[in-house]
């Protein structure tokens, strides 16, 4: 058995509006019964007889999309059974247009501190255009509410390479991210999902996405900028002022084990990587039963080498190969000294004795780099 994981995700799926590219497990919350949820939910972390967490992270959905009732419930739930002095950081998912007063006070009276929120862009012509239901002025309301209650480590997510989207427009959403002076910052390139009304579109014709050369362009000013305002770009698409490096996500890149509990939620637990059941009804009536898994798939010493490169290689830091010998008992060299090399000659990765890391233009192509590991 191996040791007791200490991180935990927990899945909110209500959202007050659909986005047009979003593929997460989530429903339209009118009529949902959220409460019966909630409940299960709870039934389902305590469950797992969870005491020492040093990272929780409530994700979604848009888990403020809930009553602020519904909202202190989950998060008292949650902490009632935990070593709060072993908590470092509980992270929650927000947006800009749902987080009331009464909201912002549940969280100021709770254990969260830390706040990712859901920005996208600042345009409210594209906020629009991806389905997104707050506007700009809102978002410099929310951060400036967070901060007056107390909050310092908020996070923003924004988007880039959005359907019409020019090189200007993204210098200035950089522009008035930075101005809002906070410590994290997320920047995605927007990927097509499948079963999203952008696909769709995309498949009619309908979708006028930048070209690869322009996206690289915008990825390029992202992180110099980025990096001239002293964040550190620490995995692929995010970046840090010192010392607020998102603890939960880091425990994914670095392959690490973590519970996962709420409708169509993943965990990794004792070398399993399991899946929990949608939609919201199955999932109530599965963890009644007794296992809301819908599907387990128990990791190869294979499997397991291969994530340990696809999601290291997200980290700036890399790979460690000291580490990567001692975790799984292969010569690093013998296994994969030629996958390195010719990605190395290709520019794609830097080596040196202690770590294998992606280049600038490695980082860029991200997956397709970390994926050479998978067919090697």
């Amino acid at each position: 058995m191996s040791k007791k994981p200490t991180s935990a995700y927990v899945h909110i799926p209500f959202c007050t509006q659909i986005c047009y590219y979003c593929d997460f497990s989530k429903v339209f919350i009118k009529n949902q019964p959220v409460a019966a949820y909630l409940r299960t939910l709870i039934q389902e972390f305590d469950s797992y007889k969870i005491r020492n967490l040093k990272t929780l992270y409530i994700g979604g959905g848009t888990p403020t999309s809930i009553t602020a009732q519904q909202l202190n419930y989950l998060l008292t739930e949650l902490t009632k059974n935990l070593d709060l002095g072993v908590l470092e950081e509980f992270t929650i998912e927000a947006n800009p247009g749902d987080l009331t007063p009464d909201k912002i006070d549940v969280l100021k009276a709770s254990s969260v501190n830390r706040i990712s929120l859901g920005v996208q862009t600042f345009n409210d012509k594209h906020l629009k255009q991806i389905g997104r239901s707050h506007n700009e002025a809102q978002i410099y309301s929310t951060i400036d509410a967070l901060k007056k209650a107390g909050f310092s480590n908020i996070s923003i997510d924004l988007i880039y390479a959005l359907p019409g989207q020019t090189l200007d427009q993204v210098k200035e959403n950089v522009a008035k991210a930075l101005t809002l002076d906070i410590p994290h910052l997320s920047l995605y390139s927007l990927i097509l999902e499948h079963h999203t009304v952008f696909m769709n579109k995309m498949r009619r014709g309908k979708l006028q996405l930048p070209t690869e050369d322009l996206e690289a362009e915008m990825f390029d000013y992202i992180l110099s900028e980025m990096e001239a305002n002293g964040f550190e770009h620490y995995e692929i698409s995010n970046f840090t002022k010192p010392g607020f490096e998102s603890r939960h996500n880091l425990v994914y890149w670095n392959n690490d084990e973590y519970f996962g509990c709420g409708a169509g939620a993943s965990g990794y637990l004792n070398g399993i990587r399991y899946r929990n059941r949608v939609p919201i009804q199955h999932y109530l009536e599965t963890v009644a039963n007794g296992n809301a898994r819908l599907n387990e798939e128990i990791l190869s010493q294979e499997e397991m080498m291969e994530e340990e490169f696809f999601l290291g290689l997200r980290k700036k830091s890399g790979v460690s190969v000291q580490k990567f010998q001692k975790k799984f008992g292969v010569s690093f060299a013998d296994r994969y000294g030629l996958i390195v090399k010719e990605l190395q000659d290709q520019g794609l990765l830097v080596k040196d004795d202690a770590f294998v890391r992606m280049t600038k233009k490695g980082l860029f192509l991200g997956d397709s780099v970390a994926e050479k590991f998978i067919l090697g």
